[in-house]
């Protein structure tokens, strides 16, 4: 009977403490809106236009998630953050998620307490320097001056980089990538160093991109993705599974034109969970059956996301690569939806 009682009170106690650090869907719902962290302005990945409009890779991802859990990609409030204030706004509350360019890393989730939901994009740390310098190698570096954003895993592998080589380097701190651009296009340092997909879309903005080359050399393994404060497991669960519905929707041939149709029901069970027409996986995240459609209705699958934003067709003219499909030659797929 002791045994009985303990146990009972046992889980009434994890029941508790789980709701205790539960409570952003509520939240998120209550509100009305989905407050994303993202960029200061990385064209490409989150950026805003002349009438503050945000897009980007990265803002369609915040979409989705608003699509999933509040019915409506619109209905998102983008909040701004540097490479030093990004995180202090997730666990603040500022923020419900992050959505920028941030690096998975063993101290960031166990120091920082943070969890980091699925990898959206696999990255490297590269450097780009004009084409005047006459360097085709990082490692024709040694003595240069290099901009570099404070906050970042960038600096430390920078470090490591050039330790590893006998270089030396005088760093050039900068806070965001304005300051960035503004810093290496003045002259004031020789090189620019950043994940080598950030290094592309900045050159994209340049008046004369063709006058800046991004060298060969990619000095680091940046997996980038989506963050939530650790503790709330359920909304860690919905921002994955809403990164995995739309890589998923990519290999299922799911797109946001033919979404629709493929809705009506098909002969893949897998695709049929995926949108809702078999089983209610929704209601295992505390939403419902329609979830992923809405997510991927709200900007396209993956494929979509990145070609519209980042792809080969773009100014930013990133090739799939490392981001390409598990059975084309890439690394992304989704966990199993059953």
């Amino acid at each position: 009977m002791k045994t009985t009682v303990f146990l009972a009170a046992a889980a009434a106690v994890g029941l508790f403490a789980s709701m205790a650090q539960a409570g952003t869907l509520d939240d998120v719902k209550a509100r009305g809106v989905l407050n994303c962290g993202v960029n200061t302005g990385l064209v490409g990945f989150g950026a805003p236009d002349a009438n503050g409009n945000w897009t980007g890779f990265d803002v369609d991802f915040c979409r989705a998630v608003a699509a999933a859990v509040l019915g409506d990609p619109t209905k998102v409030k983008f909040t701004p953050t540097t490479g030093e204030t990004r995180f202090t706004a997730l666990a603040s509350g500022e923020i419900d998620m992050l959505a920028r360019n941030s690096t998975w890393t063993y101290k960031r989730e166990n120091d920082l307490k943070l969890t980091f939901v699925a990898v959206n994009y696999y990255d490297g740390q590269g450097f780009m320097v004009p084409k005047s310098l006459g360097v085709n190698s990082a490692k024709e570096l040694d003595g240069a001056t290099i901009c570099v954003q404070t906050g970042t895993t960038t600096e430390l592998n920078l470090a490591d980089y050039f330790k590893q080589h006998n270089m030396k380097y005088t760093p050039i701190s900068i806070k965001d990538s304005a300051e960035g651009k503004q810093q290496f296009l003045a002259g004031a340092c020789d090189a620019y160093t950043t994940d080598a997909s950030g290094l592309a879309a900045l050159r994209a903005t340049f008046e004369k991109p063709h006058d800046y080359v991004i060298l060969p050399e990619i000095i680091s393994k940046e997996p980038l993705a989506p963050v939530v404060r650790k503790g709330d497991d359920q909304w860690a669960s919905i921002v994955r599974w809403v990164v995995y519905a739309l890589i998923e929707a990519e290999e299922l041939g799911v797109t946001s034109k033919n979404l629709d149709e493929m809705a009506k029901g098909t002969s893949n069970p897998e695709l049929n969970r995926l949108l809702g027409t078999e089983d209610n996986l929704g209601g295992m995240l505390g939403l419902d059956k329609d979830w992923a459609k809405r997510a991927i209705a709200a900007h396209g699958n993956y494929g979509e996301i990145f070609e519209a934003n980042i792809g080969a067709s773009t100014p930013i003219g990133l090739a799939r690569g490392l981001n390409a499909q598990w059975n084309k030659g890439g690394l992304m797929y989704a966990m199993p939806f059953h």
